[in-house]
């Protein structure tokens, strides 16, 4: 029997009705995550940011085990040798086949039929994740992700898929950590997801540069003082202060974001 772990409320979409937004503003309402491994996902789906937002019903976030999609036996089976030869395992193309099907027959009941989900595959191969493209995911309404495993999946599965996405250019053990990066850096760009909007805005990578320094109590440290300027109160300076500190920031730890900015 499948058995999907749902982080939401009986308010989320995908459980029987849409938040009151605007039709015209589109935003991530449902996200399914397809895995071998749905209980590492507990943690960071039901806790802190992604948690509250289920809870609050401004989106629906739903993890399911491939192996309830499993075409061969009472194993759960979902993967073979590589043909040709070669180490490891290939995850089989029928269980994510079957899997994509029945998610997109649920989701329809609730976004209609003419709504379509994104299918991303978290891939070393895919585009790297980045915060411009993390914006642009997060007005999907609908985003399905699959985590690859062992030697990946079966080449013909692509097919099915939208996109291929990396977190970078290193190799980790499995899609469930991608999966989970890529859950949050899109989902709280979600409106309504963090309490003050205004914070986003001013986060680093969002105008091609790093973050300025935040400090906070006390204002002196083991001798070492909060800068005088956001004492000061002088809102203007402050915010020529830290406009100036960001690219600072910029030009000593990320200096090639700099360049991409001038091109």
């Amino acid at each position: 029997m499948k058995q999907s772990k749902i982080y939401s409320s009986n308010r989320a979409p995908g459980n029987g009705s849409l938040p009151n937004t605007s039709p015209k503003i589109e935003r991530l309402k449902r996200l399914d995550i397809v895995t071998l491994f749905p209980a590492m996902f507990e943690g960071p789906m039901s806790e802190s940011l992604l948690g509250r937002a289920g809870k609050r019903g401004i989106i629906d976030i739903r993890t399911h085990n491939l192996r309830d999609w499993s075409a061969s036996d009472r194993h759960r089976t979902i993967d073979d040798r590589p043909y040709g030869g070669g180490p490891g395992m290939v995850i089989q193309v029928e269980p994510i086949y079957r899997a994509l099907r029945t998610l997109k027959v649920q989701g329809a009941k609730f976004f209609g039929k003419k709504k379509k989900p994104h299918v991303i595959y978290l891939s070393p191969q895919g585009r790297v994740l980045t915060q411009a493209h993390a914006a642009s995911l997060s007005k999907r309404p609908w985003i399905i992700l699959v985590c690859g495993h062992y030697e990946g999946i079966d080449e013909r599965a692509l097919s099915l898929i939208d996109e291929e996405v990396s977190i970078g250019d290193y190799v980790l053990t499995g899609g469930e950590l991608p999966a989970m990066v890529l859950a949050d850096v899109v989902v709280r760009l979600v409106p309504g997801v963090v309490k003050e909007a205004g914070s986003l805005a001013e986060e680093s990578f969002q105008d091609g540069h790093l973050d300025y320094p935040h400090f906070t109590r006390p204002a002196v440290w083991k001798g070492k003082r909060v800068p005088a300027v956001l004492l000061s109160g002088d809102h203007a300076a402050i915010r020529k202060w830290r406009t100036a500190q960001a690219i600072l920031a910029t030009r000593k730890k990320r200096p090639e974001l700099l360049t991409r900015r001038k091109r």
